[in-house]
């Protein structure tokens, strides 16, 4: 009681008051130095910069008062630096909206690295939404000499380009993340072959500059173990004219979106464990294929396509996102086999007529699969369903005895499991012979009861239900399913559930 109004901080040693202020955003570490007397002259020693605007981007104000509160942002930043002087820094995090004039923030980036910073972490948000408004203003060329980074993360949805006449080397850098950014391929292997220690890389909205026909991008890193590449359809147009090459024998884990480049000169990944793929169709390509052109890949495409999959092989955890079975759609007798694949995520959208025709060959694929996960139930049953080939739907069983059945029969499969089971589009109707529900619905329940009928080794099918205001729903599905004659699996538990719901049986009860 008597020490109730001592100020137990400022008896606290000074390098671990500088530990404290560090974890805090600097606006309050500078308002915290100018009450307490002992913290004012340890701010400068303060070594992590945490900057944010935020102020400008949460509070409804006119643009005009944006603008004001930007540029006093930017002075305030300006005062922090300059009174730090060139004290060691370890971290400067930035994060601005759009009346934060990017050029002003560049200009901060050659003071810090002086100090020696190891992570910069520099995000800067834009209102517009049109690539074509992006600026891509220069990246200072010091950031890529330094021989104290650790960490860089560039995101300015405004655009930066990268451009260094020189060598690039970051002899420390483990981390490099880069989003919407404009480089030359021969500017990107400079870049990469400057990063000897690099263990993450994240590559989003990249576009490439200038490429020329059989442009080469070499992604080959010994040390690499995470990589993210992420290109979108805006920026389609400059990639058919460039080849990629990826050797990263310890990679672990790959997220990669883009369409079938030109070439593959050489798809490596000896150690990849997980992996989410995104191979895409151009609009041309798409448009072939729903008008039922059988070739809509040409016979390079395909072999493209069967090289990329033969360079992921050893993956045990897959994740297919809707534009990869498009892809898949015209490779279906070149899917090579997974012996390693243990868990299989099929990812389909309400808004995308996804066709289930790759399915039957890819689960023939899969020996050892145990897992098979369905990120939403979408599939819209056409003609196309009918053909030679098969599909994995109730809907072309009815027709003929395929390739469907058979795959599902001898598939090793133990678990199902079906995640957004039910959408916004799915909620009641007043269709009582069909105990209230929609069409869409119903047609899924209709997929789990095939699945249930047609494979013996199911040991669990559970199905997410998203909203926990869906009740009466789940109880109308899992009445559904209980009423089975005839299931596969003489010990499977059905489940379906929500975060407060759930409902459960076993079908040897």
């Amino acid at each position: 009681m008597e020490s109730e109004n001592k100020d137990r901080i400022s008896d606290l040693p000074d390098a671990l008051i500088c530990h404290i202020l560090s974890f805090l955003p600097t606006k309050e570490a500078v308002s915290t130095s100018v009450l307490a007397k002992k913290c004012r002259p340890l701010f400068v020693d303060v070594p992590s910069l945490d900057l944010d605007d935020s102020i400008c981007r949460n509070t409804p104000m006119s643009y005009e008062e944006k603008r004001t509160n930007g540029t006093s942002f930017m002075h305030f930043v300006d005062r922090v630096l300059a009174l730090q002087g060139n004290a060691r820094i370890k971290r400067f995090q930035l994060v601005g909206s759009d009346v934060v004039n990017e050029l002003w923030v560049l200009d901060w980036v050659p003071k810090v690295l002086r100090r020696g910073v190891s992570d910069i972490h520099l995000s800067m948000s834009s209102h517009w939404e049109n690539f074509e408004f992006l600026r891509f203003n220069p990246l200072p060329p010091e950031m890529f000499v330094s021989k104290t980074l650790v960490r860089l993360t560039i995101i300015y949805e405004h655009g930066v380009n990268i451009s260094v006449k020189g060598d690039v080397s970051l002899p420390k850098l483990k981390t490099l993340h880069l989003n919407y950014f404009k480089i030359t391929t021969s500017m990107f292997n400079k870049l990469l072959s400057g990063c000897h220690t690099l263990e993450e890389l994240v590559l989003t909205n990249l576009i490439w500059a200038k490429s020329l026909k059989h442009d080469v991008v070499f992604i080959s890193i010994p040390t690499l173990k995470r990589l993210k590449f992420c290109r979108y359809e805006q920026y389609d147009d400059a990639n058919k004219t460039v080849s990629l090459s990826f050797d990263n024998p310890n990679l672990v884990y790959m997220e990669y979106f883009d369409t079938v480049v030109d070439r593959y000169q050489q798809v490596s990944f000896g150690s990849l464990v997980e992996a989410t793929i995104g191979l895409r169709l151009t609009p041309d390509q798409s448009y072939l294929q729903w008008y039922e052109c059988e070739n809509y890949l040409t016979y390079n495409e395909k072999s493209n396509v069967t090289k990329f999959l033969n360079g992921i092989l050893n993956v045990k955890i897959l994740h297919l996102t809707p534009d990869m079975l498009q892809v898949l759609g015209c490779c279906r007798d070149t899917i090579p086999i997974f012996n390693n694949l243990t868990r299989l995520t099929i990812e389909t959208k309400p808004e995308t007529e996804v066709l289930w025709k790759p399915l039957p060959a890819l689960l023939k694929s899969c020996p050892n699969l145990v897992t098979l996960v369905f990120k939403g139930l979408h599939h819209i049953s056409t003609d196309r369903c009918e053909d030679g080939d098969g599909c994995l739907c109730k809907y072309f069983i009815e027709y003929t005895e395929v390739v469907a059945r058979t795959c599902l029969s001898s598939s090793p499969v133990k678990v199902i499991e079906i995640l957004n089971f039910a959408d916004d589009n799915d909620d009641d109707d007043d269709d009582d012979e069909n105990g209230g529900l929609v069409h869409c619905l119903r047609e899924k329940i209709e997929h789990v009861k095939y699945f249930l009928e047609n494979m013996p080794n199911l040991e669990q099918v559970r199905m997410r239900f998203l909203s926990s205001n869906e009740e009466d729903v789940m109880m109308k599905v899992f009445k559904k399913l209980q009423n089975l004659s005839k299931v596969a699996s003489p010990n499977c538990k059905i489940q379906v559930f929500s975060d407060n719901l759930s409902l459960s049986y076993n079908t040897s009860d």
